[in-house]
């Protein structure tokens, strides 16, 4: 089997230091809560941990990180007699994650 010829940067081509991704979103479950809470306004935190199959304790964990960073808002209130967490991206993690995607962009280019 042949191997595929890496391709070389071209002098004019920034190529973007894996080191300068931001590392708090691409965590693998951080992620994917950012990715889930980008497409919607909120998301309570039952939906969000049915959609990323955690665990309370990991979500909470991970969400406390992305909250002490001002990229989530977590808004504890009652519905009806029961308690309801919802989640929704601040302007500050939308804007992170419409970063860290350009950069991976620009990271992996095109592999093909």
């Amino acid at each position: 089997m042949a191997k595929k010829k890496m391709k070389s940067a071209e002098p004019e081509e920034k190529v973007i230091p894996l080191g300068e991704i931001d590392k708090l979103i691409h965590e693998p479950a951080r992620l994917l809560i950012v990715s889930l809470l980008y497409v919607v306004e909120s998301a309570d935190f039952v939906f969000i941990k049915r959609q990323t199959d955690l665990t309370d304790g990991n979500l909470s964990s991970h969400l406390s990180k992305l909250e002490d960073a001002d990229y989530v808002k977590v808004d504890k209130r009652f519905k009806g007699k029961k308690p309801q967490t919802l989640l929704s991206l601040t302007d500050n993690g939308r804007k992170a994650f419409e970063e860290y995607r350009k950069k991976m962009v620009q990271v992996l280019g095109d592999m093909t």
